[in-house]
Parts: C-alpha cells; structure tokens; sequence
C-alpha cells in the first residue's frame, strides 16, 4: 500500500491536522514504523532515536484530509522523563511493543496507564505490536494483546515495519477514529479548504499516489 500522500485531494477538502505521538520501549521498531509509513522504506540497521525526531503525513478519508504531526520519541528509560513533553496535547499516539519480547508488552501497559491518567481524555490510542514478520519466535499471544486492547478500548494491529504489515492500516484507522465535526478538535488547522498539495518528496516509482495509509516495521 502507498504511503499516504494527497495527490489529487478536491479543492474543498478539509483539511485536519492532528498530533501523534509513539510510545514504546527501545528497539521496537517505533522509528521504522514512521520510516515505512512515511517514506515508504524500511532499514535493517535502525539507530536509536535521541530525544525524539518529527516528520508529518497525511492520509485522504472520503471528504477530508488528515494530516498528522508524528513524534516518534526514544525508548531508552534516561529520555523518558521527556515523555509528558511530547504527548502533551497529542490527539493520538501509538504505543509500541515486540511481539518476540513479553517486557515490551508489559512496558506498553505501563505507557497506556500513563498516557490515560496524564495524556488529552480524548486520545485516540492505538497498541501496536510490532515485528510480526517475526511470529515463529513470538513470545506476546495475539489474542492476549487483543483482550487487554478491548479492555482498554484501544485499537490494536501486529504490524511489520519490515514486510509493511499493517503498518498504514494502523495510522488509516487512527485517522477515522479522529473527531472530525469539531475544527477545534483537530489541532486548529480543521476547517481550513484548499486545494491538496504533496506535503512530502513525490512518491517512488512504483508506489502510487494514492491517498491511503502507509507501509510494515521492525
């Protein structure tokens, strides 16, 4: 699936931007999710994100386009003091764990409580469980995730940053779950018409410009 990207939006299409925040515990894969979704890519050797790094892309629903702001924040335990800084005010975020790792699924419980006790009551959060290309070595049951995501009225997809697994379909589903009837609601730029334009570097050759979500990860 082609990463999102508004190629041909009508000239009256809304346009919604909205805040999004990755959670997760080191070497999930949080910064291969956002590479595979917004740049269509995916690398074997990822480092590890200082502080926090910024990228934006949009996704076409029907009569509006989404755009939405993407912080993907480290998982090392030292930057995660700076963690309020970066969801605060987020109208979504996507809390992260490694299918192969049962600690990462207990640190994204811990993410969730944190995010429901101090983030925005409203946001949208989505559990994502990650590197699922890698399911013969899985130590988290997708049924076991499941049930704690129903538990906790969360959306949850295993994802593959590496095959594109589920990876737009993450971000696609988040944007239909963002209020939409509210300009206030989306980040403050609701409510605006314009024509589309490409917010990102045209897509491959290959990948088409459809607008839709974004790709899998590791």
């Amino acid at each position: 699936m082609a990463a999102s990207r508004p190629s041909a939006t009508s000239a009256t299409n809304k346009i919604f931007q909205f805040k999004l925040v990755l959670l997760g515990e080191s070497a999930v894969g949080k910064s291969s999710l956002v590479l595979r979704f917004v740049k269509g890519q995916f690398q074997e050797y990822q480092e590890s994100t200082i502080g926090a790094a910024f990228l934006t892309q949009t996704v076409c629903l029907d009569e509006t386009t989404v755009k939405f702001e993407i912080w993907d924040t480290a998982g090392q335990e030292r930057y995660h003091s700076l963690a309020p800084m970066y969801y605060r005010g987020a109208q979504a975020a996507i809390v992260v764990y490694d299918i192969t790792n049962a600690d990462t699924f207990s640190r994204a419980k811990t993410w969730v409580k944190e995010l429901q006790r101090q983030a925005s009551p409203n946001i949208v959060i989505a559990l994502a469980g990650n590197k699922a290309d890698m399911s013969d070595t899985r130590a988290v049951e997708h049924q076991e995730a499941q049930v704690y995501a129903d538990d906790n009225s969360l959306l949850f997809l295993e994802t593959s940053a590496k095959t594109a697994l589920n990876v737009n379909e993450v971000f696609m589903a988040i944007a239909k779950k963002l209020p939409k009837s509210d300009p206030a609601a989306g980040g403050g730029s609701a409510g605006r018409t314009r024509a589309g334009v490409d917010l990102q570097d045209p897509p491959p050759s290959g990948r088409g410009g459809r607008c839709c979500g974004g790709g899998g990860g590791n």
